[in-house]
């Protein structure tokens, strides 16, 4: 597929054998500490809790992982991750991780733009949500440029320290 300037990436479903390369990125970018809820000091997964994690998701009919290669490297992942209560059973949140040198080449477009069609093509799937720290003005300029909308808003979800907090902007959309 073609992101942006030409730029190349293979968008496919994740594999078991992508379990180091999808925890070495995840790791890469809750280090950097600006868009992600988590801290590094709190993310101590263990390769086998992720490749658990991983083929449970691949076991799932409603959930996916999707994953953008550049180079045969993993440079950015999409999870679609649902709960398994009946009356939320038609809907799903999604998270979204690009590696810091990949960003801004239209990555995160195409992994979306993949992960939406599963969801379209998947016929217990009716809403995509998702949250975003509202400092990160380009994924929210992505979200609404794919068609999600607003429909909420947690004021001061995230404190980052003794007088900054963050708010969580709540979207969606309808496939």
């Amino acid at each position: 597929m073609t992101a942006k300037n030409n730029v190349k990436a293979n968008i496919r479903t994740v594999c078991l054998e992508d379990a180091t390369a999808v925890l070495d990125l995840q790791r890469e970018i809750v280090s950097e500490g600006e868009f992600f809820i988590s801290v590094i000091e709190e993310y101590n997964k263990t390769l086998e809790q992720h490749q658990d994690w991983i083929r449970k998701i691949i076991e799932n009919e409603r959930e996916a992982i999707l994953v953008a290669e550049m180079d045969s490297k993993v440079v950015g992942l999409i999870v679609f991750s649902s709960q398994n209560l009946k009356r939320l059973s038609h809907t799903g949140s999604i998270t979204m991780m690009i590696g810091k040198e990949h960003r801004n080449l239209g990555i995160g477009k195409l992994l979306l733009n993949e992960l939406l069609t599963w969801a379209q093509q998947n016929p217990l799937i009716e809403k995509v949500s998702l949250g975003v720290f509202s400092t990160n003005q380009r994924a929210i300029a992505l979200y609404k440029n794919m068609g999600f909308v607003e429909e909420g808003r947690k004021i001061k979800e995230f404190k980052l320290n003794d007088n900054e907090y963050i708010d969580d902007i709540l979207m969606y959309k309808f496939v």
